[in-house]
């Protein structure tokens, strides 16, 4: 399937004037669906947030920049060399257009190539599990309940450099 690139992904802190959007895309996406809001995903992780990296995607809107897509890198997490993808969400009007395909790829490529990482792994939704799949990425245990929804933890390792 072939996707033309929409927005434009851009890495941003909790102090960037578009971390607003992200987290009412993230509260609107996954969090209120399961009873939570941004504090309380604070409460059942404490200091995650403040640890994540956050890469959104963004058009130019008639009423200005919006975000319409993100994802999250917990880094050297739950050890060195190992990361964590969490809260994606694209805008519900906007999916199947490519921009969770480029918010993976921007994150997979901060993971492996500027932090040198050696694993990426998430607990993905088991109706997002042919996504990580076309995208390299395997299942990695069984089944497991999280805020209610079935879930796999899926990882991503890439393959290895021929040394040349």
């Amino acid at each position: 399937m072939y996707y033309l690139r929409v927005g434009r992904v851009q890495f941003i802190g909790r102090h960037h004037p578009l971390y607003p959007q992200e987290v009412e895309l993230r509260e609107r996406v996954l969090l209120s669906p399961v009873g939570l809001d941004l504090a309380g995903f604070q409460r059942l992780f404490p200091g995650v947030e403040e640890r994540l990296e956050h890469f959104v995607t963004v058009i130019e809107h008639p009423t200005g920049r919006r975000v319409i897509g993100c994802v999250c890198l917990l880094p050297h997490f739950p050890g060195t060399g190992v990361g964590k993808l969490m809260q994606m969400a694209v805008d519900p009007q906007r999916q199947r257009e490519g921009i969770g395909r480029e918010l993976v790829a921007e994150l997979e490529r901060r993971a492996f190539g500027e932090l040198s990482l050696s694993e990426l792994f998430c607990h993905a939704r088991n109706d997002a599990i042919p996504f990580y799949e076309r995208m390299g990425w395997t299942i990695d245990g069984p089944q497991f309940i999280e805020a209610g929804i079935p879930h796999h933890r899926m990882v991503f390792r890439p393959p290895a450099q021929d040394p040349q």
